[in-house]
């Protein structure tokens, strides 16, 4: 008598939270870029950012359906370091994160260089590398602490060659993008504790880390002011904590139930980045607490299955992978939360799949197709052959 396998429902599960977020976002993107006194010409239609966010969502689904039906052993290491999909995709970070802060190539934006336009024909596409460079790092570590298992446990020869290398990475992300260089950090620091690595070496590099961030705020007059300004709340309400407390305004005005979808004013040039960094405060002014609350719960879901997949994984490449890619939502979830509340101190780090922001969504995208294709080998594993 045969017996049927019970289909494999997680893959689906988390295509279905991942497009609810994003479409949360296009809808929320559209209602924070509204301007009464701007006549959208359809012709420039990239120029705007609710309508760039319009095309980003169908290009994204796309992205993570491509993805989702390449074998994620492909990242792996089993054949060796240079024949794995994730150390050229690192070489190309660094090349990247290097061209972006030549004058001339990187494009400077709200005093921060961390963009390459692209022309494309009558419209110029921005991308930046720092992205590109967080997802890498990750696949990276997962691909060499897999397969480099016995080097990694040796403190000299294998340990500190690859902090070094990381340290590169986030040194040139730091430069200009202090947020997503203490990401990554923070990123590699519980994926070396997932990954098994000795504790005593995990804390070795904890204090040159800290010291490079702390320099990195000391020769920052900006970086010092955000952090002053955090300590301080109630100063500098009209200059540096202007957004924060515009922030907690739309939050608190919205109270249980909200204003309603597209009644939110402080959209109208009170709260800057509220396509990006602060659509959080716009959806809590127009939906309310109950609105904020389930976006938070989505979040929620999204990790108990990406959770859910790390666990049934039998192939310690994919377990990793999965691991780090929900520990990386979740987290980038948490800090963005935290700097609209002002829990934390203010810094540009969008919230996934719902900030504007192509290049943004478009990779993560990507790796919520690599956690798919993890979700549908989780059933039947054979490990790792392809690396």
């Amino acid at each position: 008598m045969d017996i049927q396998q019970p289909e494999n429902s997680l893959p689906r599960q988390i295509a279905m939270v991942t497009i609810t977020l994003m479409a949360i976002g296009v809808v929320f993107v559209f209602s924070a870029s509204a301007n009464v006194t701007e006549n959208i010409e359809l012709k420039k239609f990239y120029e705007y950012t609710s309508l760039r966010q319009l095309l980003f969502f169908p290009l994204a689904i796309l992205v993570m359906y491509v993805i989702s039906c390449i074998d994620y052993r492909c990242l792996g290491m089993n054949r060796g370091l240079l024949k794995s999909l994730s150390t050229y995709f690192l070489f190309v970070s660094v090349i990247l994160l290097i061209l972006v802060l030549i004058p001339g190539l990187g494009s400077q934006v709200n005093f921060a260089r961390r963009w390459l336009h692209i022309p494309l024909g009558p419209i110029k596409i921005s991308f930046q590398p720092s992205e590109l460079a967080k997802w890498t790092v990750i696949f990276f570590l997962a691909g060499f602490s897999c397969r480099y298992r016995e080097e990694l446990g040796l403190f000299l020869n294998g340990f500190v060659p690859l902090c070094l290398g990381i340290g590169i990475i986030v040194g040139l992300v730091l430069i200009e993008d202090f947020g997503t260089a203490a990401f990554i950090a923070l990123i590699t620091f519980f994926m070396f504790i997932m990954a098994g690595v000795k504790l005593n070496y995990i804390l070795t590099p904890l204090p040159f880390a800290a010291g490079g961030f702390y320099t990195a705020i000391r020769i920052s007059p900006e970086r010092c002011q955000r952090i002053l300004a955090f300590l301080h709340p109630d100063k500098w309400t009209d200059s540096i904590n202007y957004q924060p407390n515009q922030s907690l305004i739309a939050i608190g005005s919205g109270g249980l139930w909200g204003k309603g979808l597209g009644m939110g004013v402080s959209k109208y040039g009170h709260l800057p980045e509220d396509t990006t960094d602060f659509i959080f405060s716009v959806i809590a002014e127009e939906l309310g607490f109950i609105g904020t609350v389930s976006v938070i719960l989505l979040f929620v879901v999204f990790i108990c299955l990406g959770v859910t997949v790390a666990l049934g994984c039998k192939d310690p490449l994919g377990k990793l992978i999965a691991a780090a890619i929900t520990l990386a939502v979740a987290l980038q979830a948490a800090l963005n939360i935290g700097v609209v509340t002002v829990v934390l101190p203010t810094k540009g780090i969008p919230l996934p799949f719902i900030s504007a922001g192509g290049t943004s969504l478009l990779l993560s995208s990507a790796a919520i197709g690599v956690l798919i294709n993890i979700a549908k080998h989780s059933g039947n594993d054979t490990i790792g052959e392809l690396g």
